[in-house]
């Protein structure tokens, strides 16, 4: 080949083989170009560089550096870690580096454990994010157009208690171009053994770092959740304010709670969860002035506030909704006290407060009706109080079958044992109407009137079965002018007949009856029914921790001539499980036909049984599960 034409095809290959070799890094040993970054780092940001590891070196397309087991601190080599054990990758701009400078174009951190501030007075990374705001406030365009962490571990403290935190696999983007005062950033990491990511759009850091306002976009999401948020944010007094409208949702409230290491009071009673509306967020204080609450399929509206102690968050609401479906919230309360899903029983479980406490809760709800199941009561108001250690609930106002209902249940945990729990529950209830009660329930009609009550019960325990042994009360019940239907009281008072619903009315002006309970066993210490043409009494023993009644019933008829007096009475005996009762005639006739049989097959009276555990009727049990 002609050496005129050998020349350029090998000055050719020269520059390609130069361009190839300046785009590849190699490793050098240049301590003075590390001491010439690391310096300008200290000047520009605060942050001394140390470096253990080899120099990387590449030319092209921009001159890119690579620092092996780096170590940054604020201040001096002597201060605090910022991060450490990664590398620092910086590609820089050309023009600046021919006047001596360092302009970072790209920054990469790989590998690197960063350590976040450990408490309030830990300001480790308050003089860079100062000298930051300077150099922007002097030059807006002076900042890296890209920022990212790759396989990094951060260690810091929860602000709330000290207790050391770290996230694992973090992977972050920060994208800020030139040509743009908006930046992105999007990411993601391991937190309590779960992933998560999240993105934030439309960021003006310059307008953030300077003190003004800048608008965002955030999305965030978890295994059991995810947040979306938009508004404008502004940093004031060291801390962040920010109006918007957002939306949470999770579909376990505790999964959630747990994942983040936090908790907020009644959390285990709630599963699908969720949040939607305006909201003011000033330092550690959130305002939702308008929101729209959702768990399970309920729906609320309303507004209210939650404050981030450092301890436990304090949660204030007012909401209320056109209906409410109650049956899940009773499934898992009858679950904690004693009660699993099929109804069986299990008294050893434990009922202390310390999982429903981990916040303080002000609530007042109303709603227009509520269901339980079947049963519907209308134009409620309530309250649930929640401090560390103690529940309150009160049901101000219900109506349910043209009566009113109050109660009030106060739940403390015992001073002496936080495992034990004290409660306190009382409640009254009048003009109650039976025939569309029992209806609403499915029940064949046995009885007409309108009945009336009050009750009141204390107890302490650790468990369910605990506090049953431990209960003491009394509890009240009256029907003026009333009906038993299908049982005629007056043939089973004449003839001595056990009392078998048929075809029968029972007439009375007056049913009383009053029960006083100590450690669980319950006196019945007055059980009156006053008719027409026969009265009739009810004395006996109703033992809660079994769940049995053992009672003796008098039925006794009014002479027809007066002055006779009252004839001799029928008596019966009256015991076994609550919900599956039998009956014994005491009082024999001398004609067997008119005795009726002395022994009964189970269930003789007819009255409902529960099936399997007798301590929830089969009908409410079906729908609180």
């Amino acid at each position: 080949m002609p050496l005129h034409r050998l020349i350029p095809l090998a000055s050719l290959g020269a520059l390609t083989a130069g361009l190839a070799c300046a785009c590849l890094p190699w490793s050098v040993t240049a301590p003075g170009l590390t001491r010439f970054v690391a310096r300008e780092l200290a000047r520009s940001y605060g942050v001394t560089m140390l470096t253990e590891g080899p120099t990387e070196v590449a030319l092209l397309p921009l001159p890119r550096l690579a620092f092996g087991r780096v170590r940054l601190s604020a201040g001096g080599g002597d201060g605090p870690v910022l991060a450490e054990g990664g590398t620092l990758s910086l590609q820089l701009n050309l023009l600046p580096l021919f006047t001596g400078r360092i302009d970072v174009n790209t920054l990469g951190l790989d590998g690197a454990t960063i350590r976040l501030p450990t408490g309030s007075g830990d300001s480790r990374w308050a003089e860079p994010v100062r000298l930051l705001e300077a150099r922007l406030g002097a030059d807006a365009a002076a900042h890296p157009r890209r920022v990212s962490l790759s396989r990094a571990t951060a260690t810091g403290s929860d602000p709330r208690d000290g207790t050391p935190q770290t996230a694992r696999d973090i992977d972050l983007s920060l994208s800020w171009p030139l040509w743009s005062a908006q930046s992105d950033l999007s990411g993601s990491f391991r937190w309590n053994a779960a992933p998560a990511r999240f993105a934030v759009s439309g960021l003006r850091l310059a307008d953030l770092l300077g003190g003004g306002a800048s608008p965002f976009a955030l999305s965030a999401a978890w295994p059991a959740g995810s947040l979306a948020a938009e508004g404008n944010g502004l940093v004031r007094d060291g801390g962040l304010k920010l109006t918007g409208r957002g939306t949470f949702e999770t579909r376990s409230l505790p999964e959630t709670m747990a994942w983040a290491g936090g908790a907020v009071a009644l959390a285990p009673f709630v599963e699908a969860f969720g949040l939607d509306g305006s909201f003011d967020m000033d330092g550690r204080l959130l305002l939702l002035p308008n929101v729209r609450v959702s768990f399970g399929a309920n729906e609320l509206e309303g507004a209210g506030a939650v404050a981030f102690d450092r301890t436990r968050p304090a949660i204030q609401a007012t909401l209320a909704a056109e209906t409410l479906n109650l049956a899940p919230l009773l499934a898992e309360a009858l679950r904690m006290l004693g009660l699993d899903a099929s109804g069986e029983a299990a008294p050893g479980r434990g009922v202390a407060l310390a999982p429903l406490t981990g916040g303080d809760l002000d609530l007042r709800l109303s709603a227009g009706a509520a269901r339980i199941g079947p049963v519907v009561t209308e134009d409620i108001a309530a309250s649930v109080l929640v401090r560390d250690g103690s529940i309150e609930a009160a049901l101000n106002r219900a109506t349910l079958a043209t009566g009113t209902l109050k109660g009030r249940l106060a739940l403390n945990a015992s001073a002496a044992d936080p495992a034990v729990t004290e409660m306190k529950a009382q409640g009254a209830f009048e003009r109650l109407d039976l025939t569309p009660l029992l209806d609403a329930l499915r029940q064949e009609p046995w009885a007409l009137g309108q009945v009336q009550g009050q009750f009141l019960a204390e107890g302490s325990g650790a468990t369910a079965g605990r506090l049953l042994n431990h209960l003491n009360g009394h509890a009240v019940l009256g029907v003026d002018g009333g009906t038993l239907v299908g049982l005629d009281l007056a043939d089973v008072a004449q003839r001595h007949r056990v009392p078998v619903r048929r075809a029968g009315r029972t007439p009375f002006e007056r049913a009383t009856l009053t029960l006083r309970f100590v450690d669980g066993i319950g006196q019945i210490t007055e059980g009156v029914l006053e008719g027409p043409g026969l009265s009739a009494s009810l004395r006996g023993t109703v033992m809660l921790p079994d769940w049995r009644c053992e009672a003796l019933a008098e039925v006794a008829a009014r002479s027809a001539t007066a002055g006779e007096g009252r004839s001799r009475p029928a008596q019966f005996l009256i015991g076994g499980p609550l919900g599956d009762l039998t009956a014994r005639v005491v009082t024999r006739e001398p004609d067997p036909a008119l005795r009726g049989g002395s022994n009964l097959a189970p269930n003789a009276l007819r009255m409902p049984a529960s099936g399997g555990d007798p301590r929830l009727p089969a009908a409410a049990r079906a729908y609180a599960q």
